[in-house]
């Protein structure tokens, strides 16, 4: 199997120097609400995108800010990314945001970087951390801080979780990998950007990461649409999985 370990290096490192970027523009003073967040976007974006150019010329890219790339569904080799992941959070300058940089290869994620700049952490594929030792009932299962769908709620209803709101899908994502939750299912609408990485670090590190009727998540797809996700220690996955089928209407 291809060690893909200096592509999960890269990955790490432009995530991590776009992080402090976003920090910068945030710290700046010059943006407010809605503009620190366009700001954000569009310095992260550019960035990321030179980033990989010069250091991955050959590759594509598939980024939320670039999602219109027709070129790239042809592509073996194709880096998704989501810049700034959580714009609501970043422009409240909250710590729960992301930035998002995976490679696929013929769909599947074999590398990738999710950093939490508010953190000061970044998680990649080629030295995951070890998942804490699991917690006592009741589960804790993340959900959206402005909108959870009536289907997770409806799932955590039935294990009898603790709902934990958090926001960006890296950072909730990352959650379950921290110790922090045990569980991060979504059902509300996603991109391809939203989950790659986290899929790609989740996955490394053991624990359990497929769309939410546990079939595999392939990348690169004509349409980005992603609608739903379910990251999970592997212990959890079956029951959440049977939940979320009982859930979803006849």
């Amino acid at each position: 199997m291809p060690d893909h370990a200096a592509d999960a290096e890269l990955a790490a490192h432009i995530a991590t120097e776009a992080g402090r970027i976003l920090l910068q523009v945030r710290d700046s003073g010059l943006f407010r609400d809605k503009a620190l967040g366009d700001a954000g976007d569009g310095v992260a974006q550019a960035f990321i995108s030179r980033a990989l150019k010069a250091a991955r010329p050959d590759d594509a890219v598939l980024s939320e800010e670039e999602a219109a790339n027709a070129s790239r569904t042809g592509a073996s080799r194709v880096w998704i990314v989501d810049p700034l992941d959580g714009t609501r959070e970043y422009s409240e300058g909250r710590s729960d945001w992301a930035v998002h940089i995976a490679l696929t290869i013929d769909g599947t994620p074999v590398a990738g970087a999710v950093a939490l700049p508010g953190l000061d952490i970044t998680f990649e594929t080629a030295e995951p951390p070890a998942i804490p030792a699991a917690e006592e009932a009741p589960l804790r299962m993340l959900v959206s801080r402005t909108r959870a769908s009536k289907e997770v709620l409806a799932v955590a209803e039935q294990l009898g979780a603790t709902l934990v709101p958090m926001g960006s899908a890296g950072a909730k994502a990352m959650a379950v990998l921290r110790g922090e939750a045990d569980v991060y299912l979504h059902s509300g609408g996603q991109y391809e950007w939203d989950s790659c990485a986290p899929v790609a670090v989740a996955i490394a590190a053991g624990l359990h990461a497929s769309r939410a009727d546990g079939s595999s998540c392939l990348y690169n797809r004509d349409d980005p649409y992603m609608p739903d996700l379910l990251i999970c220690r592997r212990e959890h996955a079956d029951r959440v999985i049977a939940a979320m089928a009982a859930a979803l209407p006849a």
